[in-house]
């Protein structure tokens, strides 16, 4: 095992100790790894951990009890890189976030970045490019090869000191409070989210399916995470959400469907099962479909848009950034349609861009 790799309990709390060194609020830089292409349930595999002094790698698969790493976390502030997963599987892990979450990619955004992944942002301000050779690699075997390990320490070797400099460059223009409101909001989103996902089978593209349609769909997803639970591979190496919504249209405009034929004959059989059961259902029995309020997109709704477009991207110009940045378009339409306010849609930062705070 690697000296980098963290693999007890005891191991653990004591380099979070000499990590904290007597400070009220650590400063840590974190990265994770899950198996998420390889696996049925997503687990979490890896921690990279950075501090001022080294990079570690934390093993969550041989280390028994975590709990000193949630507490150090309750208090710390933390840096990551498109937070939002890594925030994610720490809410599962720990039923809880890191007191700060300081994100490289929305600082970086705010500086004016146009290429903001972790390798374009180390390639810029360090001048190192990183290998991309383990991206899609199992971090769930082990052991974990030479190649990983430092596949994944450069995931955080790089980001307290890219945090520096970023947070130098966001004061130098004003922009430090915008980048705190972000990250703040962003963590928050996180906190919020339902992860319940009752109906998750409710794939992208299903609102145009009619009630037998969706009962199709809805049976068939049901069918497909049985038989990815009984491999324990991930669902969409049974079939993508494409397929699934595909077979769905067909079926409800009554046309037959091919399986593919590496599909074996036991899964085929449990195919036309589930799809027997979903065609005996009542119509009572059908989802319902999602009611959705149609927008009005009038004239006058166009003009609001294009001026509130207009306005973002004098702005986004004017400070070299993105204007998606400041305000998506889609939340522009929902302001022209008089469907939100900007206080519930916008940070502070970004209403005063758009010049809707008096």
């Amino acid at each position: 095992m690697s000296s980098n790799m963290i693999d007890t309990t005891e191991r653990l709390a004591s380099h979070l100790e000499a990590s904290r060194m007597g400070a009220k609020h650590p400063i840590c830089a974190i990265d994770t790894e899950a198996d998420s292409l390889h696996r049925y349930r997503e687990s979490l595999c890896l921690i990279q951990f950075a501090d001022r002094q080294q990079s570690v790698l934390i093993d969550p698969l041989a280390i028994q009890d975590l709990s000193s790493l949630g507490e150090y976390l309750s208090v710390a502030t933390v840096w990551m890189h498109g937070a939002d997963y890594d925030m994610t599987m720490f809410k599962r892990q720990f039923g809880a976030l890191p007191a700060v979450v300081y994100d490289t990619q929305i600082g970086a955004r705010l500086l004016g970045a146009r290429r903001f992944g972790l390798g374009d942002l180390v390639s810029q301000f360090f001048a190192v490019e990183l290998s991309k050779s383990s991206q899609k690699a199992d971090w769930g075997k082990r052991p974990l090869s030479e190649k990983m390990i430092e596949y994944a320490l450069n995931d955080v070797n790089y980001l307290l000191e890219m945090g520096d400099m970023i947070v130098a460059g966001l004061k130098e223009k004003g922009r430090y409070e915008w980048f705190e409101e972000s990250c703040l909001a962003a963590r928050q989103k996180v906190l919020d989210r339902d992860d319940t996902k009752e109906e998750s089978w409710r794939v992208q593209g299903s609102g145009k399916l009619d009630g037998y349609g969706l009962a199709c769909l809805r049976a068939i997803w049901q069918w497909r995470d049985a038989e990815a639970k009984a491999w324990d591979k991930p669902s969409f190496m049974v079939a993508p959400n494409r397929q699934l919504l595909e077979w769905s249209i067909d079926l409800a405009a009554k046309k037959s469907i091919t399986l593919p034929h590496h599909f074996r004959p036991e899964r085929t059989k449990r195919f036309h099962a589930a799809l027997a059961a979903a065609e005996a259902l009542p119509e009572s029995a059908w989802p319902d479909r999602p009611s959705s309020k149609r927008r009005k997109r009038d004239r006058d709704f166009e003009s609001k848009v294009d001026g509130l477009i207009k306005v973002r991207e004098e702005a986004a110009a004017k400070l070299d950034i993105e204007g998606s940045l400041i305000a998506p378009r889609a939340v522009l339409e929902s302001l022209a349609a008089g469907e939100a306010e900007p206080a519930e849609v916008l940070l502070r930062w970004q209403r005063e861009c758009l010049g809707m705070i008096a």
